[in-house]
């Protein structure tokens, strides 16, 4: 059975995207730990992140750099954390998060954001990416 974020990747659920190349793929998390709050996937189906193979985790990590830099352009924020913890979707995925503080680390809390912000914020992190 597809995930939902392979459901997200054939286009069946909605998201708000902000950078896609023929292998990766990174939206907006809709239940935000902070505004910017981005999950980061590859397209092909794994459930863990350290199950991919060699070459695809490191293709990987170079668009999650790619799209925290472009992060750091456009919300502010100290810094951005990563995490993989990967128990809510079986689906290999990184989570970025715009930092000003430790409580955004939290997945405990969230931020409330409208159809409208999400799309604003989506369309101007995809405008500072560089892939």
């Amino acid at each position: 059975m597809s995930t939902l974020f392979t459901k997200i990747v054939r286009g069946e659920v909605p998201a708000y995207k902000v950078a896609e190349n023929s292998q990766f793929l990174a939206f907006l998390d809709i239940n935000p730990n902070a505004k910017g709050h981005v999950l980061c996937i590859p397209k092909k189906e794994v459930d863990k992140l350290w199950d991919l193979e060699e070459d695809v985790y490191q293709e990987l990590m170079r668009f999650v750099r790619a799209v925290s830099t472009a992060l750091e352009k456009t919300v502010p924020c100290k810094r951005v954390g990563m995490a993989v913890v990967g128990l809510e979707v079986p689906h290999a995925h990184v989570h970025l998060i715009p930092l000003n503080n430790m409580k955004e680390m939290d997945f405990s809390n969230s931020v409330d954001m409208s159809k409208e912000e999400f799309e604003e914020l989506a369309a101007a992190i995809n405008a500072n990416v560089e892939l």
